[in-house]
């Protein structure tokens, strides 16, 4: 009898019609999972075949608009989901009442954050991560039928960390391999990437959550590993080594699975080939292997942002890792195309949306010591000031992880002038938001941009992870009037120049294990930061920032 692994996951509700959604499952053998839900709405998909696991992606149809209807999920005609004596509500698929772009619609609740670690890393380098900000949400909602759910969980980056292991999944490895081997006590292959889905994704609390509330994922450099694409020379010391290409592999075909699939909607997934093929085969495992080593080889050959519309509220989830150009002297964040990209889904139907979402797992505006010593650096970097502070600048980005927007100057530069662009004139948006996680702390930045949309860096991290004091104080120098001052000798040495924008912190810094949620209704947008804090035994949201970012009337 097939059994339920992982899951389920309820990942795409369509908000063009209402009608359908989209529920991941993992099992332990072939089989067939169906969705059965209790106003009649289903759907059944065939389990496909990667390294010897089983997956679905369910397509349930014929829901009603408006409406939040009980489910349960069966492998091969028996019930799996819910769990024998769960102690959780019923796992529920939620549809807005009326969606449809240019149409009045219904508000969304946009829930996000980044950086979550199952359990501390065994190093001990760190401390204890404290209460995980996404479990204590799960408890909360659990716990109380009439809380406000969020229409969306929006995971920024650092879902697994491939270079950081619980002391758990360390002693998993060191069964099956030889840890004094390279790459050591960090994650090897496919199979090692499976382990931590499980150990993050099979948490009682995360698990009811996922099956409930919608999700969309991105990855960040953890995902893989540490400073992931931070430079051409440390590309090619990895290559290099004789792991990293199994790693690599690895881990693209591993988010391609449990993170990218749910991403698309019904009709993205009818028209990608490699996922129609996959289905069709008995195992896809080397279908899929080559579309990684493709894309790690030529990643302009796979696109892994997306565009999400919400109603009359756009979301653009960008690829700030794998799409970048690294040669020193044409440095991008995003190559051509996906800027191209970027730019044609944000101006398309401009003025057809009230707010627009840009989500960056790497913040485009920091504390401004940190934004000129990225900018110094890729000029040292590129040679600016001569061979020898080219070497230690390659040496610093390493270290110090230079290596956000600021970092690549002319990207920085272009993704300015377009949220100045769409925000800007009788058919700008209310806000342009950039959705950030990545650096340990939570904060509010707004540019001094003449744009008629108000615009917001929010950024929000660790949802469960923790900082060292001295990162701290040196992000509270960062936005300091020292650090602005100390960042001006940067740009003089690097002579880089002023940035093209000013900007200011509106709120912050916060430390914590933290969530923000966004709340979008017409024109109107509102925003809170919770923490999670522990008080005995159990652990609390405590609110630290309720603000309203709606725009004056005009």
């Amino acid at each position: 009898m097939a059994g339920l692994r992982l899951g389920p996951l309820l990942r795409h509700v369509d908000w063009d019609t209402g009608g359908s959604a989209t529920i991941w499952v993992e099992a332990d053998r072939p089989c067939t999972a169906e969705v059965r839900c209790g106003d009649g709405a289903g759907g059944s998909e065939r389990t496909f075949q990667i390294a010897g696991h089983h997956y679905a992606l369910v397509q349930v149809t014929g829901l009603t608009p408006g409406s939040s209807t009980v489910y349960e999920v069966l492998l091969d005609g028996v019930r799996v989901w819910p769990l024998p004596d769960s102690g959780f509500p019923p796992s529920t698929i939620t549809t807005p009442a009326v969606a449809g772009h240019g149409r009045p619609g219904p508000g969304l609740r946009v829930t996000f954050g980044s950086c979550r670690q199952a359990a501390p890393p065994a190093t001990g380098r760190r401390g204890p991560h404290g209460a995980d900000a996404l479990d204590t949400l799960a408890a909360r909602l659990a716990a109380d039928p009439e809380a406000v759910r969020p229409d969306l969980l929006l995971l920024l980056g650092d879902q697994v960390y491939a270079d950081a292991l619980s002391r758990e999944t360390r002693r998993w490895l060191a069964a099956r391999r030889n840890l004094r081997e390279a790459p050591g006590a960090q994650v090897a292959d496919y199979e090692e990437y499976t382990r931590l889905y499980y150990e993050s994704w099979l948490d009682p609390e995360i698990r009811w959550l996922l099956s409930t509330v919608p999700s969309l994922h991105m990855f960040d450099d953890h995902d893989i590993i540490d400073d992931w694409n931070t430079s051409a020379a440390w590309l090619a010391e990895m290559r290099a080594t004789p792991w990293w290409q199994e790693r690599v592999l690895s881990g693209l075909m591993s988010y391609w699975v449990y993170q990218h699939l749910g991403n698309l909607s019904p009709a993205e997934l009818a028209a990608d080939g490699l996922y129609g093929a996959i289905r069709e085969t008995p195992d896809g495992t080397d279908l899929l292997r080559a579309f990684a080593s493709a894309a790690d080889a030529d990643p302009g050959t796979v696109r892994w942002s997306y565009r999400r519309d919400f109603g009359r509220t756009r979301l653009l989830m960008v690829d700030t890792r794998a799409a970048r150009v690294l040669a020193e002297d044409g440095r991008a964040m995003l190559d051509p195309a996906e800027q191209q990209w970027l730019r044609d889904n944000a101006l398309a139907g401009h003025g057809g949306y009230d707010h627009l979402l840009i989500g960056s797992s790497l913040p485009w505006l920091m504390p401004p010591l940190i934004h000129d010593a990225e900018t110094w650096n890729a000029a040292l970097c590129r040679g600016e000031r001569g061979p020898r502070w080219a070497r230690i600048g390659e040496n610093l980005r390493r270290r110090s992880d230079l290596e956000h927007w600021a970092a690549f100057p002319a990207s920085f530069a272009a993704l300015t002038d377009l949220i100045e662009e769409v925000g800007t004139g009788p058919r700008a948006p209310a806000t342009v938001c950039v959705l950030s996680g990545d650096v340990h702390h939570a904060y509010v930045a707004e540019p001094r941009i003449p744009s008629t949309a108000r615009v917001f860096q929010l950024t929000c991290s660790p949802v469960h992870n923790s900082i060292h004091t001295a990162v701290k104080l040196g992000f509270r120098l960062g936005w300091s009037r020292m650090g602005r001052w100390l960042g001006r000798g940067f740009t003089r040495h690097g002579r880089t120049g002023r940035p093209p924008l000013s900007w200011r912190r509106t709120g912050g810094p916060w430390f914590g294990n933290q969530l923000m949620t966004l709340a979008l209704a017409g024109r109107s947008a509102h925003l809170r930061l919770d923490q999670a804090r522990k008080k005995g035994r159990t652990a609390h949201l405590l609110p630290i920032l309720d603000r309203d970012l709606t725009p004056p009337p005009t």
